[in-house]
């Protein structure tokens, strides 16, 4: 491949083939479903997703979702931003497409699928949102908006840059092993740096983009200038490093607060009944993939389990249309791209690599908010040995999907963390 052919962008419109909608909905009428045990209640998701719940969404997958009018052509963009809510703001009128191939260092060409909107405000920042599993790019949609168009001219404004994971939604998946968030890191930097012209710009982080962005800050702070992370998971520091953290860890039912108490039991519950598919999908992706890739059924319970577990689902309901775009945005690869992420990470060697980001520092300036339905919140001490954590807020609602479950929440604490004295400091520097 030719230097011309690299971190050229096409512009992209996102459109599945009529044989994959037609295939979906026969595999949907075929499908074979489990039995719920008796003594199973309807609320008790222990057994995984339930039956009747997912018997629901699909029957409505095949007889009432309509994929087209998630789409929407591009000329009805105006008309539609015009008169629709955020979720109904469709795809396509939504977002600003565009795919670029990039040449990855110790990888190699890969090509990449990301959403460009800017700001007509001449002191926007830059900032990259970085998604993870079982999301997409289709996370940033009720954000996206109020970010690049604030309401008056003293709220901070973003030109807002969505990449997939490639693999992720209409991302394309890597054609070799290897590419984990490391590699991703610095396809990240070079389309914001050298693709987009950004040379210094912020990140926003959750799930895997959280380990992503946190390898860019890492490899690339020269770039990266601020951070921002609604998950930041981290173990504690070596005992012989941090005695008296450690001690209070020992201590915790008598030393630590509310907050980190519940983060505690958190981290237990998720080691104990939850993480089996990290397990899986770090392993073995590519035979869970023969099943999930070719059953519409079996992604659909995959990925509504883990909606009903990791969300604050108090607060917020996912509606049908959301849950069904969202697997969608994995059923159209196959599922098993964004599976083999998880391996790929955990294959990682280096100092730079997914297992040092849960324990190496990095100065760039951290921002972090806390939502108290996460799958994994770290005691404050754990934190300050791996982060040069500046600003924290917690909230009162809100789970592992907060731009998707409190999308005005989220785009608060960006807006007063970016527009921060920390971070226009960071940002001249």
């Amino acid at each position: 491949m030719s230097d011309s052919t690299f971190n050229q962008p096409k512009a992209y419109t996102l459109h599945l083939d009529d044989d994959l909608l037609e295939l979906t909905k026969k595999k949907l009428e075929l499908a074979r479903f489990p039995e719920e045990q008796s003594d199973i209640s309807d609320d008790d998701w222990s057994q995984g997703a339930k039956v009747k719940e997912i018997k629901r969404l699909a029957q409505y997958w095949a007889n009432g979702y309509d994929w087209r009018a998630e789409e929407v052509p591009l000329y009805l963009s105006t008309l539609l931003l015009r008169r629709l809510t955020p979720f109904q703001a469709r795809i396509n009128a939504e977002f600003n497409q565009f795919k670029v191939t990039v040449d990855v260092p110790g990888y190699g060409p890969q090509t990449l699928h990301y959403a460009h909107q800017t700001s007509s405000r001449p002191d926007a920042l830059p900032l990259l949102f970085v998604q993870g599993w079982p999301g997409s790019f289709l996370e940033a949609r009720k954000i996206i908006q109020p970010l690049t168009n604030p309401p008056d001219s003293s709220t901070q404004a973003f030109h807002v840059i969505v990449p997939s994971i490639p693999g992720f939604g209409p991302g394309d998946p890597p054609a070799k092993s290897g590419f984990g968030p490391m590699l991703t890191a610095g396809a990240f930097k070079i389309l914001m740096a050298d693709v987009l012209g950004y040379k210094q710009f912020v990140t926003q982080g959750g799930d895997w983009g959280s380990m992503i962005t946190r390898s860019m800050a890492m490899q690339f702070p020269e770039h990266v200038r601020a951070c921002h992370h609604n998950f930041f998971p981290c173990g504690p520091p070596p005992w012989y490093k941090a005695p008296l953290t450690m001690a209070r860890l020992m201590l915790s039912p008598y030393l630590y607060s509310v907050r980190e108490m519940d983060s505690i039991k958190k981290m237990q519950y998720y080691q104990k009944e939850q993480n089996g598919y990290l397990k899986v999908q770090g392993t073995r992706p590519q035979s869970l993939g023969f099943g999930l890739g070719d059953s519409p059924i079996g992604l659909l319970g995959w990925l509504v389990e883990k909606f009903h577990e990791w969300m604050d689902v108090a607060n917020y309901q996912m509606p049908d249309d959301e849950i069904l775009t969202f697997v969608m945005m994995h059923w159209m690869q196959g599922a098993t791209p964004g599976l083999r992420y998880y391996k790929m990470a955990f294959a990682e060697e280096g100092e730079f690599s997914t297992k040092k980001a849960f324990t190496r520092y990095f100065n760039v300036p951290t921002g972090l908010s806390h939502f108290p339905k996460e799958i994994s919140l770290s005691p404050y001490d754990w934190v300050a040995w791996v982060a040069n954590e500046q600003f924290r807020r917690e909230h009162d609602r809100g789970g592992h999907f907060a731009a998707v479950e409190c999308p005005e929440l989220l785009v608060q604490d960006l807006r007063d963390w970016f527009s921060s004295d920390v971070v226009r400091s960071a940002m001249q520097g």
